[in-house]
C-alpha cells in the first residue's frame, strides 16, 4: 500500500489532485485506523491512464464512464486502452478538425475578438447565422454537422 505522498512522487500528479480524482470516482482509497488513506500499488497505472486521457483532451466525466467499463474497477491495460481509446478517436478527430480550422482561419484577427473585420473569414454579413444563435456559430463543430444533417 503506497500514502498519497508516495502515490504523488511517483506518479507526478500532486496530492490534491489524488483527492479530486477521488472525489470525483476515477480512483479510490482506503482508510487505516488512523484514518489515513492507502492506495494500491495499480493505482500508478490507472493515474498514468487518467492523465494520458487528460492530455488527448478527453474531459474528467468520460474517463470516469470509460473506467467504469472496466470489471472490478480494474486498471486499464493495453486491450483496454486500445477499445477506449478507439471509442475516442472520433470525438479526437473532430478536435482535431476544429483546431485546424481555427488555426487556419483566425490568422488576422485572432487577437482583436471582434469577428466583425471585413476582411475576416468568419465575417457574417447581415447575421445571417444569427438565428441559430450567439457566437461564432461557424466554428462549432457541433453546429457545423447539425447543419450539414438538416441541409
Amino acid at each position: 500500500m503506497l500514502t498519497p505522498g508516495q502515490v504523488a512522487a511517483r506518479s507526478g500528479v500532486a496530492v490534491s489532485a489524488l483527492h479530486f480524482y477521488e472525489r470525483q470516482e476515477l480512483i479510490a482509497s482506503v482508510r487505516t485506523s488512523g484514518n489515513q488513506r492507502r492506495y494500491s500499488r495499480d493505482i500508478l497505472r490507472r493515474v498514468a491512464f487518467i492523465r494520458v486521457s487528460q492530455r488527448v483532451g478527453i474531459p474528467l466525466a468520460e474517463i470516469r464512464d470509460a473506467l467504469d467499463t472496466l470489471p472490478d474497477g480494474k486498471t486499464p491495460g493495453r486491450r483496454e486502452w486500445a477499445r477506449l481509446s478507439q471509442s475516442w478517436r472520433t470525438k479526437l478527430d473532430e478536435r482535431i478538425e476544429q483546431l485546424e480550422r481555427l488555426r487556419d482561419d483566425l490568422t488576422d484577427c485572432i487577437g482583436c475578438g471582434c469577428l466583425s473585420l471585413s476582411r475576416c473569414t468568419l465575417y457574417n454579413p447581415h447575421d445571417a447565422l444569427g438565428a441559430e444563435g450567439s457566437g461564432p456559430r461557424r466554428l462549432d463543430v457541433d453546429a457545423v454537422h447539425r447543419r450539414a444533417r438538416t441541409s
